[in-house]
């Protein structure tokens, strides 16, 4: 009995140590994925290249690891959507106040473009590559639409108690991430572009227009 249950204790661990090992290097792929189709574009980050950048000694790493290359896009998305809720959500919530969390949205977004240029460069790349039917597509696109219903509904209660005076939240809520999003569009052809001073400027734009002033 005591045999067997040494022998399970180095079997365990000798899964958990693999299971790390493959956790960092799911996550080394990804991370020099993004880098590359920041670089080069959707079509031109071929596995390769990918390798070479991730230091891998041949592409069957990546073929060991990911079911393919929609397989790999699919954890590109999911990762910076990841980064993204984690760097902005806490600056959100360190305010009480709808009009400072609507700033520390609109700012944070835009911080974040400035912090990690790569990830939106590649995000909006396979984004706009993957198919209308591709399930990182719906994935995302449902996790957007979750997101935006939420956001509007920050906009019905801010009007409620009084802080945001009379518009429609929808409408609102769709123009402030149609200008988080040109400008995220934008950077990567504009290296002139000062994007947290686009979102300082976004933030008060909107600050003004939702604002109860009396």
């Amino acid at each position: 009995m005591q045999a067997r249950n040494s022998s399970g204790k180095q079997s365990g661990g000798r899964r958990a140590r693999s299971s790390f090992t493959e956790t960092g290097r799911r996550a080394q792929i990804v991370a020099a994925t993004i880098e590359v189709i920041a670089e080069v574009g959707y079509h031109r980050a071929t596995f390769a290249k990918i390798a070479e950048r991730a230091g891998l000694s041949s592409t069957g790493m990546i073929s060991y690891h990911f079911e393919g290359r929609d397989d790999l896009m699919r954890e590109v998305v999911a990762e910076v959507l990841r980064l993204a809720d984690g760097y902005v959500r806490p600056r959100i919530e360190a305010h009480e106040s709808y009009a400072g969390r609507l700033r520390a949205s609109i700012e944070g977004n835009l911080d974040l473009l400035a912090e990690y240029p790569n990830h939106l460069a590649a995000i909006a790349e396979v984004l706009g590559n993957l198919r209308g039917g591709d399930p990182g597509m719906v994935a995302f696109l449902d996790a957007t639409e979750a997101t935006l219903a939420l956001q509007v509904e920050q906009l019905r209660k801010a009007q409620r108690a009084g802080e945001f005076c009379e518009f429609d939240p929808w409408v609102m809520m769709r123009a402030i991430r149609a200008a988080i999003d040109d400008v995220v569009r934008r950077a990567p052809h504009d290296p002139g572009l000062d994007v947290r001073a686009a979102g300082r400027e976004l933030a008060d734009l909107f600050d003004r227009a939702t604002r109860r002033t009396s």
